[in-house]
């Protein structure tokens, strides 16, 4: 069993969100911002959360909030602007904009840590997810070179370091859906109230 005192949780709350015209960590489900659902799924399982985000808004949550070391260069700055200013070798990255995310999905993940695996990340309905995901801090320098070279394809970032997928059943395919676009939001309201 993994202690959470060397698990970091670190959100992604940097993005632009220019299709749905807010920022979508605080999106409303339920009464609730999405933020808060990430916030909640990683709370039983790490000992600090580290919001990345330049909207001081975020500052609500009483979290601790870093901004991009790298400006405009997207999830491979905000992952290693996160990694740069976690404490732990353990990392579960999360985007802002999934709140169906469970406890449950992320504890997959930390039991599927190994020694050969720098990133371990969910893989849903056949597709893989680097943004519900752990990183070990050793990535940090190889994100760096990236970011150094103009690389901002997260993808390509991770197909440089060693990687594995946790294929998630069907009963947890919802808790990955995330929300781009109004029509999105409508379906994930629909399987939440489901």
């Amino acid at each position: 069993m993994i202690n959470k005192t060397n698990i970091t949780g670190i959100i992604l709350a940097g993005g632009k969100s220019s299709r749905m015209g807010i920022d979508k960590g605080f999106l409303m489900l339920n009464d609730k911002p999405f933020v808060q659902y990430s916030i909640d799924a990683l709370k039983p399982l790490v000992s600090e959360i580290i919001i990345v985000s330049d909207n001081p808004d975020y500052d609500v949550f009483g979290l601790k909030r870093i901004t991009d070391i790298t400006k405009d260069a997207g999830p491979v700055s905000g992952i290693y602007s996160g990694l740069e200013a976690s404490k732990t070798e353990l990392n579960l990255v999360l985007s802002c904009d999934i709140p169906l995310i469970t406890s449950e999905v992320l504890q997959l993940l930390t039991n599927a840590i190994d020694d050969t695996s720098d990133i371990i990340q969910v893989e849903s309905n056949g597709k893989s997810m680097p943004l519900i995901a752990l990183y070990k801090k050793t990535v940090n320098d190889i994100f760096k070179s990236f970011l150094e070279q103009g690389e901002r394809r997260l993808r390509v970032a991770i197909k440089g370091c060693n990687y594995k997928n946790v294929v998630l059943d069907e009963a947890f395919q919802n808790a990955t859906l995330n929300v781009n676009t109004k029509e999105e939001f409508k379906q994930i309201e629909d399987a939440y109230y489901d």
